[in-house]
C-alpha cells in the first residue's frame, strides 16, 4: 500500500516494516473510527508518519517522553518506532482513541504505555512528572500547551510542539506567556532536512531551572 524508499529506511532502520504497518492502521481503521480524516489517507506516510518520526533528532538518548493529546499516536508512535531506546507514554482523554491506540500497540508489539486522561489533570501529573521530553502535535496554541506540558517536565526538560508554517508567528505571539508558565524563550527548529519535504517544523521550549544531568539533545535540527 505504501511505497517507501531511502528516507524511511534511514529513519526507521530495521523497524521499517512495523512503521509501514502502523501507516496502514492509520489509513484504514484510523479513518474508519474517526481518528484520521478521510482525505488524509493518501498522505499518511509523508505528512504524518515520517513528519513525526524525524522529531527524534531532538530527543536525548533513553529519554522519558510524554506525548500529550496523542490522538492517533502522533508523534508518539512514530518516535517509538524510530527510537526503541525511548520510554514513551501516550496521554489521551477520549476512550475510543485510547482503545484504538491499545489495539495498534498490541499489534505492533511496542512497549509504549497509554494513559487515559488530560495532561493538566493532577493525577496524570503525579504519575508522569519529571519527564525529559513532552511532545504534542496539533493539540493547542503554544501558550496553553506550555501550561499543560511544562509541569510534566524535569528542570531543563524540553517541550517539542510539532507545528505548521505559522509557528514563527505563534512563537512571537505566545513567548511572554511561555515565560510566565516556566519555560525559556521558545524557538523554531526544522527537523528531517533532506529526509522529508518540507522539513518538520517544531517549536522547542526548555523548562526553566537547572538541568538534572540528562544527556543533551541530538544536534541535527536546524533553527529557523
Amino acid at each position: 500500500m505504501f511505497h517507501v524508499e531511502h528516507p524511511a529506511s534511514t529513519v526507521f532502520g530495521d523497524r521499517l516494516a512495523l512503521a509501514r504497518r502502523y501507516a496502514e492502521h492509520l489509513a484504514t481503521t484510523g479513518v474508519e473510527r474517526g481518528l484520521v480524516g478521510p482525505r488524509e489517507a493518501e498522505r499518511i506516510w509523508d505528512r504524518h508518519v515520517l513528519n513525526c518520526a524525524v522529531v527524534a533528532e531532538l530527543v536525548p538518548d533513553g529519554a522519558r517522553v510524554v506525548d500529550i493529546g496523542s490522538g492517533a499516536g502522533l508523534p508518539g508512535i512514530p518516535l517509538a518506532l524510530a527510537r526503541p531506546d525511548l520510554q514513551i507514554v501516550l496521554v489521551e482523554p477520549l476512550a475510543r482513541r485510547v482503545e484504538w491506540l491499545v489495539e495498534v500497540l498490541d499489534d505492533l508489539d511496542l512497549d509504549v504505555r497509554v494513559e487515559r486522561g488530560r495532561a493538566e489533570e493532577a493525577a496524570v501529573r503525579r504519575r508522569w512528572e519529571g519527564a525529559d521530553v513532552a511532545t504534542a502535535r496539533a493539540v493547542a496554541p503554544l501558550a496553553r500547551l506550555a501550561g499543560w506540558a511544562l509541569p510534566l517536565l524535569r528542570p531543563g526538560g524540553t517541550l517539542l510542539a510539532v507545528k505548521g508554517a505559522s509557528a514563527p508567528a505563534e512563537v512571537e505571539r505566545d513567548a511572554a506567556a511561555v515565560l510566565r508558565a516556566g519555560g525559556r524563550t521558545p524557538r523554531v527548529v526544522r527537523c528531517g532536512i533532506g529526509l522529508v519535504d518540507p522539513p518538520s517544523t517544531v517549536v522547542v521550549v526548555e523548562k526553566q531551572g537547572r538541568p538534572t544531568g540528562r544527556p543533551a539533545r541530538r544536534k541535527k535540527g536546524r533553527s529557523a
